[in-house]
């Protein structure tokens, strides 16, 4: 049987060539439709979702138990493990297959288990157990650096030995489409004595990947490199909405709090580790060399296309302010996730790790409006009339990202939100 990854497959189902939801790529996500059934797990392929729960019922995926996809989220297959992962995707790939007749012939199957993409409310993905973000662009790093330290001390001493997180909340991960309302928090400008309390003025997003992570850790123990990616069941785009302001009163001496702790936004669809192994490579190169527990021996950074839109409230069209790539991380998934666990924290079904900001080498290729706008001194012009140095109420932000195959793209679909008032 061919590899679901073979760039030859073709679907019955007709896919444009620029679709992210190809036969190769096939990711997982919850959805809800008019039938007036609860949320349960489908695949998108093309202009559709693949109702799995109707498989599963149809005894079509006969090697799972019968409840895998009945419940509102991915956390119970993540369970199961990479090994039950890659066979439910190449039996998925199988059936829809434009060659196999299984489901392209049995129209009363077909009518059940396909559902118009357009006709559904996707939910989401997945219960997240814990979110941890990470601050692994070193251009991103470099940047902010330079703007609040200078250019001699732009990078903590740290910075270039190990993957620097923070723990946020879990509770306040959200999918896509979800509106975003201004935090409130407290606001001291250098200007001012005291602090005061108040909606943030410095709104800003992030752009980043976030790792679902589908295979738990041992209290206790760490992780070789192999563990760690055979625990990464897949990726979704991630918003980390960032309240500059409050942050800068906030961060010292323990970093973020509730300046990311409103809201983090996530894509609907979780994309497979498996299907983006074809657009694997090695990251840049890290001097100095990591400790022995960080050093890695094959490629983990991904070859993928990522870019945001910005529509300001006054007008009818967005314009895109950032276009960059992953494959720019200084740190990798895995070191991330090695570096998580290696002083003994367990880690669970349904973590989701923040990549941190991805920037790249060029103006054009920052992941966010603090260094688009270079904290304010220098606005981004959207139309005339215009401007922008940080998000305000009523503007939509959108993120997209894909990996680029021989005449077929492996997407995620969009990340979107839209700005709401304090109130």
């Amino acid at each position: 049987m061919p590899h679901p990854n073979d760039p030859k497959l073709r679907s019955f189902i007709d896919v444009a060539p620029n679709s992210h939801f190809p036969i190769q790529n096939l990711p997982y996500g919850v959805f809800s439709a008019k039938d007036g059934l609860a949320p349960r797990v489908g695949v998108a392929i093309g202009d559709y979702v693949l109702d799995l729960w109707e498989l599963e019922q149809d005894g079509r995926l006969d090697f799972l138990e019968p409840v895998v996809f009945a419940g509102g989220g991915l956390n119970h297959f993540m369970s199961l493990g990479p090994k039950v992962w890659s066979k439910t995707r190449a039996r998925i790939s199988e059936l829809l297959r434009h060659d196999h007749p299984e489901l392209r012939d049995n129209e009363s199957l077909r009518k059940r288990a396909l559902v118009p993409m357009a006709d559904v409310k996707l939910h989401l993905p997945f219960l997240v157990n814990g979110y941890t973000d990470f601050y692994s662009s070193k251009e991103h790093a470099t940047n902010v650096g330079v703007m609040f330290r200078g250019k001699d001390n732009a990078l903590q001493p740290n910075w270039l030995h190990m993957p620097i997180g923070y723990n946020g909340r879990a509770s306040t991960v959200v999918v896509s489409g979800t509106p975003v309302r201004r935090p409130r928090g407290q606001l001291k400008p250098p200007t001012a004595d005291m602090p005061s309390f108040g909606p943030c003025k410095r709104l800003d997003f992030e752009l980043e990947m976030g790792v679902v992570v589908g295979q738990p850790s041992v209290m206790g123990e760490m992780l070789t490199e192999k563990q760690a990616e055979e625990m990464i069941f897949g990726f979704v785009i991630l918003n980390d909405w960032s309240a500059r302001d409050i942050q800068q009163w906030e961060y010292v001496p323990l970093g973020p709090f509730q300046a990311k702790a409103f809201a983090t936004s996530i894509s609907p669809w979780v994309v497979t580790r498996e299907a983006l192994e074809p657009f694997r490579l090695h990251g840049p190169a890290q001097e100095p060399k990591p400790l022995p527990y960080l050093r890695q021996t094959q490629p983990n950074n991904y070859d993928m296309a990522l870019e945001v839109d910005l529509r300001a409230a006054p007008m009818n069209t967005a314009k895109n302010i950032s276009r960059t790539n992953f494959k720019y991380m200084y740190w990798s998934s895995v070191q991330q996730l090695v570096h998580h666990a290696s002083s003994g924290c367990a880690m669970n079904v349904g973590d989701l790790l923040g990549s941190g900001t991805i920037s790249g080498p060029e103006k054009d290729q920052r992941g966010s409006l603090l260094e688009i706008s270079w904290n304010g001194t220098e606005p981004v012009e959207l139309a005339e009339g215009v401007k922008r140095s940080f998000l305000e109420d009523g503007d939509t932000l959108v993120m997209r990202g894909w990996c680029q195959g021989d005449g077929y793209r492996v997407g995620f679909g969009e990340v979107e939100g839209t700005i709401l008032a304090a109130g």
